[in-house]
């Protein structure tokens, strides 16, 4: 800390606290003008599905679940979806549903799949849509609207609130409904279960704390979206609230594997060493989903709270590339015609058949692969020629009796982009220096319930680590995020994948700044330079949860009544400008300063809380003494 010293910056005759680093001018970049601050850091219809209760260690709840009844978490998957729930009071008891009992099934997730008809209003969710979907006419199947993996449209891509997403059938509707509209089913069906668990009805939003999980790669603006659906689906009452926490995936199963028993593991992963819920204990968290892979690094506090001890790192690599393997294959064997044709025709009939396949794909064994070849698709190629021919010359497939038989062999070649990339993936990281105390690797998803990927990563890493899978891989995350909905201080920080700042002005100076950024304001004479890259947070550097980054603004004119504040972020450890190559327009806030009888000797103190899975800003009007938080607008860039 420096001593108090006059800031540059300020009014005339000024002098400010000794704790204060750094003054500059903040740019508005609009008609709002200029402000300086300086920075410191202060230290159901539930006819079909059943619910199971599980016993853990109970933990203190937050303050934030303490005022609601329930907690429940949604962990709405790419492939699959579903949420478990407990009382706010503690996780002692975490209850879960099974998904599917009408149709033989007994799973804890539902296909995330959606289906609208021809005006546009919902009709069913999960395994209701996918059959129903399939018993319409080709004629009504055109006109009506099915989505699904519609999540990943969310993954390294722009997301505003008004995109649109593309149906089956090539149909569009607005993402926005097309997510709200699944949340809302999600929490009248978890409403309704709880009601009748407990016996007791539950009122409204104030009697819940949700938690909705979302990949840690994920970007501002789609957890952003997330909570905005939310909203829209009746969770939550405004964008503010705080009875809905949005979890990291890896994080949330990293909750629930640290507390498992040595019998919580699968067999096969697991060896004499139990994984120790022990301070210093380090362990890499690789989330394996439908859609992308989350790979997170993570030690054990002396406090049992986690610490992030790596950025979190992945990509699109989850198990749908089994999928789109597996079609590639089939399209192989019967011909682009006769493929085209089948999906264009009948894409009810494909969408059972893919997830009746995704249920062989997360198999336990490692034996080989009965995909049935439905009624419509054999129909199409015997008109081309006998259906054993089809086979004659493919390597690892047979025709049987209207099923196509895939070898273990060339299952595994399904497998193989996504296990390379995870193996890659996690070389890259370990074989860091900081990283030389990892004893673990948990693998956590339902796509890590696969032998096949459990096999590949125990033969790249078994010599050296541990490796481990819950034996409720696909639930896991769920269950974890009510733990974190009761105790959400139990992550006690984070690594900042970015560097992060805030566009800013500085007394111009020839020496470092281009000469065409020279900007002078409209009173005093002031001679600035605009469009400066203040650093905020830099990347890799850990971010206490609780830690809460301050600002104080002056203005630069004295009748600005609003400042906007645009924040953007950069893979480079350090930037000049806002407009440098890689830079990113993140979002930006506008906070109100409606007194403007002090001028320029007015303040507005602006809080931001870097550490959360949200950028969380709360500005403050020093002159009125009034505070609001405000929502930083990651949708509209």
């Amino acid at each position: 800390k420096e001593s108090p010293r006059p800031c540059n910056f300020c009014p005339p005759n000024e002098t400010h606290s000794a704790s204060l680093s750094t003054s500059i001018a903040l740019s508005s970049w609009s008609t709002f003008g200029v402000f300086w601050f300086e920075i410191s850091l202060l230290p159901l219809s539930p006819s079909h599905c059943s619910v199971t209760t599980c016993l853990c260690p109970s933990g203190k709840p937050s303050a934030m679940a303490s005022k609601s009844l329930f907690v429940i978490a949604i962990d709405f998957g790419t492939s699959f979806s579903g949420y478990c729930f407990s009382l706010a009071s503690g996780a002692s008891q975490i209850r879960q549903v099974l998904w599917g009992a009408e149709y033989g099934l007994m799973t804890p997730k539902t296909p995330t799949c959606i289906l609208f008809n021809e005006k546009q209003e919902f009709i069913k969710f999960g395994y209701d849509a996918v059959m129903k979907y399939k018993s319409l006419p080709s004629s009504e199947a055109q006109k009506w609207y099915f989505f699904h993996n519609f999540k990943m449209n969310l993954y390294n891509r722009k997301v505003t609130s008004d995109m649109n997403l593309e149906a089956s059938n090539g149909k569009k509707l607005p993402a926005l409904k097309v997510f709200s509209e699944s949340l809302r089913y999600m929490m009248e069906h978890a409403l309704s279960n709880i009601e009748s668990a407990s016996f007791q009805k539950v009122c409204g939003c104030s009697d819940v704390t949700w938690v909705l999980t979302v990949p840690a790669i994920w970007n501002a603006a789609a957890k952003q979206f997330m909570r905005l659906a939310a909203k829209e689906a009746g969770l939550i009452s405004d964008m503010l609230s705080e009875k809905l926490i949005i979890a990291l995936e890896p994080e949330a199963a990293s909750l629930w594997c640290k507390q498992l028993p040595r019998e919580g593991f699968m067999v096969d992963c697991s060896d004499s060493e139990k994984f120790e819920d022990t301070p210093g204990i380090q362990y890499v968290v690789v989330d394996c989903g439908g859609g992308t892979i989350d790979i997170t690094v993570h030690e054990i506090q002396e406090n049992h709270h986690l610490k992030e001890l790596h950025k979190a790192s992945g990509g699109g690599w989850g198990g749908n590339t089994v999928d789109e393997h597996l079609i590639a294959f089939l399209k192989e064997i019967f011909g682009d015609d006769i493929w085209d044709e089948y999906v264009k025709s009948y894409p009810g009939e494909l969408q059972e058949m893919m997830y009746n396949f995704n249920l062989q794909k997360y198999s336990t064994s490692r034996e080989e692969t009965y995909v049935r070849c439905y009624y419509n698709l054999t129909r199409l190629a015997e008109c081309k020629k006998d259906l054993h021919h089809f086979f004659e010359k493919v390597d690892g497939a047979m025709w049987d009796n209207g099923t196509i038989i895939i070898t273990y062999e060339k299952m595994k070649s399904f497998f193989a982009y996504s296990t390379e990339k995870i193996i890659d993936a996690l070389k890259e990281i370990l074989h860091k220096p900081d990283m030389s105390s990892v004893q673990y690797i948990l693998l956590v998803g339902g796509f890590a319930s696969s032998i096949i990927l459990r096999d590949e990563i125990r033969e790249a890493f078994s010599e050296k680590y541990h490796i481990l899978c819950p034996l409720e891989a696909q639930i896991a995350i769920a269950k974890g995020a009510v733990l974190f909905g009761v105790n959400p201080q139990i992550i006690a920080s984070r690594i900042s994948a970015r560097t992060y700042g805030i566009a800013v002005a500085q007394t111009f100076d020839p020496e470092i700044h281009d000469l065409w950024r020279l900007r002078i304001s409209k009173s005093e004479r002031y001679v600035y330079c605009d469009g400066i890259f203040e650093k905020l947070v830099g990347m890799e550097q850990s971010v206490n949860i609780n830690e809460v980054a301050c600002y104080t603004f002056y203005p630069l004119e004295p009748d600005q009544t609003e400042a906007c504040f645009n924040f953007f972020c950069t893979e480079k450890e350090n930037a000049l400008y806002v407009d440098e190559e890689g830079m990113e327009l993140l979002g930006s806030c506008t906070v109100p300063m409606p007194d403007t009888k002090l001028g320029k000797k007015r303040q507005l103190k602006l809080e931001i809380k870097f550490g959360l899975a949200e950028f969380k800003a709360t500005g403050t009007d020093v002159t009125s003494k009034q505070s609001q938080t405000v929502m930083i607008d990651f949708l509209s860039m």
